[in-house]
């Protein structure tokens, strides 16, 4: 079932009307309750023998095997860091002696930079070649396995992209693009599922991907991440941290100071919301969220003069609710400005990071870029039946 969610997100009762949640979502309730009793009872360094030391210790080991388990990974295979953007970087910088002069580093083109900057960054540093994965079409740009096929080489040693891009709400196939990356010996596959994680249940293993990263913070928790890496990949990366340290846990080998905490601590919150015994389902939640964005999507293709970006359909196999478009003769802020004049609806203009994508691909300023609605599961249909209304007043 679709939750009630007023009584989940107490965040719900204020008068805004959440559609940026591809920013960051609303947490679910429980989470300021942990974070508030890890800080009043629990506040103290873990590896200590007295009590309150190791109460936070497990608070702490019971964040990183909740998050383990919520995406399938062993609990050495998980860290938790402050963003994905930061993790990633850890993770470019652990490659560092991995990656070496004349080697491919495969990077998509049409990506949050927090996907695509440490491996450019990376190349530079190393001597090595990025190849661009350039989409195939303009308007609803892709990253497809077969495209991909043509780009690799006996000298690729990694492939990074998105699983969703965070403009287009596209969804690409995690499975497909891991097994044609695993076609050249020894290549490694990093997928960004920030984009992804709010919209669908996560499983690192089923899918081969070798590192994977997204953030709580658009999943309905605190602002802490999670980056996952395979056993196997591991066994490339160097210590980054402390060198003392045995390389037998991601955490050992990327982590250069503890997460933070009294965010961990809500992790499990978190999970045990999004878990079957709590009355969870990604089935019903998916198919909420294609009905959320049929209204919008079929209002918006009722327009002559408006352009939507990624995939104009709302099949829930094909897409989640990140919905970008641009309207003639209006600037992107101007809409979204109005909008909001007249309303509580909250949404956003501009690239998201995503700037190559909005300036080669989609031919648009970067600095103004599409207007951005980004729908959850706790939206409601009445809320966009009624922001179609208010943005048909301004577009006419």
């Amino acid at each position: 079932m679709v939750h009630s969610h007023a009584a989940d997100f107490p965040g719900l009762a204020n008068k805004q009307i959440f559609f940026d949640n591809a920013g960051g979502t609303q947490v679910v309730r429980g989470v300021t309750e942990a974070i508030v009793d890890y800080l009043t009872n629990t506040n103290a360094q873990i590896g200590a023998s007295y009590p309150v030391s190791l109460a936070s210790q497990k608070i702490i080991e019971d964040a990183w095997s909740s998050a383990a388990k919520y995406i399938n990974a062993g609990r050495d295979e998980v860290m938790l860091g402050a963003s994905s953007t930061q993790l990633l970087r850890n993770l470019a910088t652990s490659l560092h002696e991995h990656i070496q002069p004349g080697d491919e580093i495969v990077v998509s083109s049409i990506d949050h930079e927090a996907n695509m900057a440490p491996w450019i960054q990376l190349a530079q540093d190393r001597g090595a070649t990025v190849v661009w994965y350039k989409p195939t079409e303009n308007k609803n740009p892709r990253v497809e396995a077969e495209t991909l096929r043509t780009l690799l080489t006996s000298k690729t040693k990694l492939v990074a992209c998105t699983q969703v891009s965070n403009v287009l709400g596209s969804i690409h196939d995690a499975k497909a693009l891991a097994d044609v990356v695993h076609t050249i010996p020894g290549a490694l596959f990093c997928l960004d599922g920030v984009a992804f994680a709010p919209h669908r249940a996560v499983d690192v293993t089923a899918w081969g991907v070798d590192f994977y990263a997204f953030s709580w913070y658009k999943v309905y928790g605190p602002h802490i991440s999670t980056l996952y890496a395979s056993r196997e990949a591991q066994k490339v990366l160097r210590i980054i941290g402390h060198p003392y340290k045995q390389p037998n846990s991601l955490e050992n080998i990327l982590g250069v100071a503890g997460a933070n905490y009294e965010l961990g601590a809500a992790i499990p919150v978190v999970c045990k919301y999004l878990s079957a015994e709590s009355g969870w389902s990604w089935d019903a939640v998916a198919a909420h969220e294609e009905r959320l964005q049929a209204i919008l999507i079929n209002y918006l293709l009722s327009k002559e003069t408006v352009q939507i970006w990624g995939e104009p359909v709302a099949d829930r196999a094909r897409r989640v609710p990140v919905i970008s478009f641009t309207v003639r003769n209006h600037s992107s802020k101007d809409i979204v400005d109005r909008i909001q004049a007249q309303s509580n609806f909250g949404c956003k203009w501009g690239s998201f990071l995503s700037i190559r994508l909005c300036e080669d691909y989609l031919g648009l300023d970067m600095n103004d870029g599409v207007v951005r609605v980004s729908l959850a599961h706790y939206n409601t249909e009445e809320e966009v039946t009624e922001y179609t209304r208010i943005l048909d007043g301004i577009i006419g």
